[in-house]
């Protein structure tokens, strides 16, 4: 038994390791996914017109001071 697994595993290390998918078009997926994301955000952010309202000014009026 344990030449039977000792010659199984030597088959399996000699065997030619061939890319997948992944291996092939991962880092290229992920960076097109990359971007797409940046280029669409960029596009929301800065061309279609949300009004952000983060700055207080000309919002905010001080009141009177009160003694």
């Amino acid at each position: 038994l344990a030449h039977s697994i000792q010659r199984t595993a030597v088959r399996q290390a000699h065997r030619k390791y061939e890319p997948d998918f992944h291996d092939k078009y991962g880092n290229l997926v992920l960076l097109g996914g990359a971007a797409v994301f940046t280029v669409v955000w960029g596009y929301a952010l800065t061309q279609i017109g949300i009004e952000w309202g983060l700055s207080p000014v000309g919002r905010v009026t001080p009141k009177e001071w009160r003694e």
